[in-house]
């Protein structure tokens, strides 16, 4: 499909058709990169999206374990300070 691009201030600007904003997915935002010369629109993708995923599978392939281990080598939570 062919589609003009018109000139809004010192902007350039595309309409796109609604059939092609409900088939592609897209919201009032958008993601705009350049590949190879072409210009891509995809749909913003919320900050966490996909994190709950993610972390299901880290879990079922253990690698799940925190950073730091429940014990530390040091006493430091355990006695009395003195100020």
């Amino acid at each position: 499909m062919k589609v003009r691009l018109e000139t809004i201030g010192k902007s350039k600007v595309v309409r796109l058709p609604e059939t092609v904003i409900r088939d592609c997915g897209l919201g009032d935002m958008l993601e705009l990169r350049v590949e190879n010369g072409a210009v891509v629109l995809t749909p913003c993708r919320g900050v966490r999206e996909g994190w709950d995923a993610a972390f299901e599978r880290m879990a079922a392939s253990g690698d799940d374990a925190p950073l730091i281990p429940d014990t530390l080598d040091n006493d430091f939570d355990t006695k009395a300070w003195s100020w």
